[in-house]
């Protein structure tokens, strides 16, 4: 019986995880411009991080119990060139779209130096504007103690 149990729960593994993995064509452009800010982030290029949101959008990061607002702009101005390697990655994203409209939800970790600095979840939103997708709002948490990845 714990045979065909543990049979069972490998099959459905087996086939589940490409499904997990699978994204649409439309959700792959959504997950574009959020690539596009991390890259930008990790190479310190302002330009770069603006060209993949409206500068307008807000963001809203909350770190130990207070809330940090600033607009897209200012955060692309906020992250000044420096020694350490930075790098933002997420990962299991939930994407939904309507329309012109979309959103992504997804556990990240932060990392400098190659080491997790912290982690949380990104809540994206993203407006399509002239046939492409763009960042319109950005807010997530942080977690010092992050899960081992």
């Amino acid at each position: 019986m714990i045979a065909k149990s543990i049979a069972f729960t490998m099959a459905l593994a087996f086939f589940a995880a490409p499904l997990a993995h699978a994204a649409t064509n439309e959700e792959k452009a959504v997950l574009t411009p959020i690539q596009a800010l991390f890259d930008g982030m990790a190479k310190y290029d302002r330009d770069a991080m603006l060209a993949a949101v409206q500068p307008e959008g807000s963001v809203a990061l909350l770190r130990n119990g207070k809330m940090v607002r600033m607009t897209l702009g200012d955060f692309a101005n906020h992250i000044k060139p420096g020694k350490d390697k930075i790098q933002e990655r997420i990962h299991d994203p939930l994407i939904k779209i309507d329309g012109d409209i979309a959103m992504v939800w997804a556990p990240y970790e932060f990392l400098i130096n190659g080491e997790v600095k912290h982690c949380g979840t990104d809540v994206v939103n993203l407006v399509r504007q002239d046939g492409r997708w763009v960042i319109s709002g950005i807010a997530d948490n942080s977690r010092s103690i992050c899960p081992a990845g």
